[in-house]
C-alpha cells in the first residue's frame, strides 16, 4: 500500500478516542497494510491508527529484531483484559522525533483483539517485555493518551519536551495510576 505521514504530536487527532471497527473490510485491510508500511519506513516497533489521522480501533506491533525475521502483530478493536505488575522504562513515539522518557507500564498485560482476518485472539506479554510495553503504548493510542501522559518524572518529561521543540505537557491529560505507583514503589523498597 503506501507509507504514510506520521502525525506530530500537539496534532488534535491524536487525542481523540477512536471508533470500533464493525467489519474487517477491505478498508480495513488497507489501513492495516498502510500502518505496517508506515511502522518499517519508520524503523518504528507499533503504530495505531490515529497516529496516521484514522480514529479507528487498529494498531500493529513487531518487536523483532535485527536478526530475526519480521513477525508483525495486528490488533483490531484490542482490549487489555489482565495487568499486573510495574515497570518505568524508557519510552518513545514515533509522533515524538528523538524524544524519549520513562513512562510507568504494567509487566504484564493480557489482550484480546481481533487479527487481520478479523478472526479473534488473546496475547499475553511479560516481564516488562517491549511487547507487553509496546501493546499497552499503541493501545493507549486509541483512548487518545499518548506516553508522556504515563511519565515517571514530570519534570524530565517536560525538559525533553523542550529540548526536541515540542508543545509542553497537558498537566491534565497526565494519568494517575494508584496501582502502579503502589507496585513501583513496593520494587523500589525491596531493592
Amino acid at each position: 500500500m503506501a507509507v504514510k505521514k506520521v502525525l506530530q504530536y500537539g496534532e488534535k487527532t491524536l487525542r481523540e478516542p477512536s471508533k470500533e471497527v464493525h467489519k474487517v473490510s477491505r478498508k480495513i485491510t488497507d489501513l492495516v497494510q498502510d500502518l505496517l508500511d508506515t511502522m518499517y519506513a519508520k524503523n518504528g516497533v507499533g503504530l495505531a491508527a490515529p497516529q496516521i489521522g484514522v480514529n479507528l480501533r487498529v494498531f500493529v506491533i513487531d518487536v523483532s529484531t535485527n536478526e530475526e525475521p519480521l513477525k508483525p502483530f495486528v490488533f483490531i478493536n484490542p482490549k487489555i483484559i489482565k495487568k499486573s505488575g510495574a515497570i518505568a522504562c524508557d519510552e518513545g513515539c514515533l509522533s515524538f522525533p528523538e524524544a524519549f522518557t520513562k513512562a510507568k507500564r504494567y509487566k504484564y498485560v493480557m489482550v484480546k483483539a481481533l487479527d487481520a482476518n478479523g478472526r479473534p485472539f488473546v496475547m499475553e506479554a511479560f516481564d516488562g517485555s517491549l511487547l507487553a510495553r509496546a501493546i499497552q503504548h499503541e493501545n493507549d493510542h486509541l483512548d487518545g493518551i499518548l506516553f508522556i501522559d504515563r511519565c515517571a518524572n514530570r519534570f524530565e518529561a517536560e525538559n525533553v519536551l523542550k529540548e526536541n521543540n515540542l508543545p509542553p505537557l497537558d498537566p491534565e491529560k497526565l494519568i494517575n495510576d494508584p496501582e502502579i505507583d503502589k507496585e513501583l514503589e513496593q520494587d523500589s523498597a525491596d531493592d
